[in-house]
């Protein structure tokens, strides 16, 4: 490469939980540089979550980041052209990457669920996730079947 990498961004804590993960996520929740407003959202979602979750004793914010766990790829596979052909290599992920896939398809599978706010939306999708079900728990399994299916390709490894 010619040019040096750019130097990674420290990101603040949020200001009700003072933590620098909540500020990831609602910085990809964030649509038009409508800061204020994700984080809106992304709290009235963890107090819907503390509503619907009355038989889940730990607080919303632990039910989150165990909804982040269980949809977190370990492996992903990635295009590899060798002589011809294409194969769909398996790889690992590095952590930052497993995180901010793992926000960004709870915000997607929320996206796409049907009707009511953005906010019971994420509810919704969290409380799924935490039970491991739901869009994006789907998602890693398929991800995950997906790279077991090419594990015959693993030594194309770059």
């Amino acid at each position: 490469m010619r040019k040096a990498k750019p130097k990674k961004r420290i990101l603040l804590p949020d200001p009700k939980y003072k933590d620098p993960m909540v500020t990831q996520f609602v910085n990809n929740l964030m649509f038009s540089g409508k800061k204020s407003t994700a984080y809106a959202i992304f709290y009235d979602a963890l107090d819907i979550v503390e509503k619907k979750g009355k038989n889940i004793e730990a607080a919303s914010l632990d039910v989150w980041k165990k909804a982040l766990e269980n949809i977190t790829p370990q492996v992903e596979v990635k295009s590899r052209r060798v002589g011809g052909a294409t194969f769909q290599v398996p790889m690992e992920i590095r952590a930052e990457r497993k995180a901010s896939i793992s926000m960004k398809n709870l915000i997607l599978f929320a996206r796409k669920r049907g009707g009511r706010s953005m906010a019971d939306k994420l509810a919704d999708e969290i409380l799924a996730a935490y039970n491991e079900e739901g869009g994006a728990y789907k998602k890693k399994e398929d991800t995950h079947r997906m790279a077991e299916a090419n594990k015959a390709f693993a030594h194309f490894r770059f």
